[in-house]
């Protein structure tokens, strides 16, 4: 397994120190979601018109692009057209910086129809993007996320779209924290799907103030990881006892969440605690 690290865990920093940084912390990529003030990276030049000189940056600085983090919302038909116009604009960056992943959402709204009117209405969305130019070179990951933390949900989308170029993103703190899975239950339900792996660790503490993720107050915050209390080590072992030879991206969400410790300290945190895990094998 390879490690990354996403953009969303350092708003302030730009190209240049992202770069310094996540080579000298021991990462091997980086994932973006957003630089700076901008979120979209497909609106900015140093990803468009300059991506071949941002590539070369980045090459030089040992590292490569993990992947692309979209706000692609695929199961929410009011963004039908804003979805594909995404993947439009995504599909030549992420093939320019050689960047295999690509990051979406299910969302939707389970209040005005069933969840297995909102897989159909995903599973039509992502045929229109996959149909794309250049498209079925990526891989579309979907994340155990929002209203899909649950992978037997997950499962009824990904079980009527058998094309490689679709796959499930395992966010192991969702799926545990808020799914109440066991990482054998969610395997056992997307495992030989998963493409894509985004970590980062939490602990229960109903006292504190800050206990306040996704604007739900359920006790929980983001702590450094390995000091928390999701089985995060036991899912990354069975990863490995199952051959997964992907990337596992650290997430940290400072950008949500300004009052989490500083980038200089959670990611050098990560590769500490991750390291002697995927080296130990399974």
């Amino acid at each position: 397994m390879r490690l990354s690290v996403m953009t969303l865990g350092c708003p302030g920093w730009d190209l240049e120190t992202l770069l310094r940084n996540a080579g000298a912390y021991g990462y091997d990529g980086i994932d973006f979601r957003g630089l700076l003030t901008e979120l979209d990276i497909t609106k900015l030049p140093a990803f468009t018109t300059d991506v071949a000189a941002t590539k070369r940056r980045i090459r030089e600085a040992g590292l490569e692009v993990s992947g692309i983090s979209s706000s692609i919302t695929v199961c929410d038909a009011s963004k039908r057209l804003a979805n594909v116009e995404e993947a439009r604009r995504t599909i030549p960056v992420a093939l320019a910086l050689e960047a295999k992943n690509v990051r979406i959402f299910g969302g939707g709204d389970l209040k005005t129809m069933s969840r297995e009117d909102a897989a159909k209405l995903g599973r039509a969305c992502i045929e229109e993007i996959l149909a794309l130019p250049g498209a079925e070179k990526l891989s579309w990951n979907f994340e155990t996320h929002d209203l899909w933390i649950n992978s037997v949900d997950c499962q009824l989308l990904l079980s009527t779209i058998a094309n490689p170029a679709f796959g499930a993103l395992w966010d192991m703190g969702h799926t545990a924290r808020v799914g109440g899975e066991t990482p054998e239950q969610t395997y056992a339900a997307i495992g030989p799907r998963v493409r894509y792996v985004h970590c980062k660790d939490a602990a229960k503490d109903k006292t504190d103030p800050q206990a306040m993720q996704g604007g739900v107050d359920d006790g929980w915050r983001y702590v450094l990881p390995g000091t928390g209390q999701l089985p995060l080590e036991s899912a990354l072992r069975l990863l490995m006892k199952n051959g997964y030879g992907g990337w596992v991206l650290f997430e940290h969400e400072k950008r949500w969440h300004p009052t989490l410790a500083e980038p200089e300290v959670a990611f050098p945190a990560f590769v500490r605690w991750v390291k002697p895990i995927l080296a130990s094998g399974n």
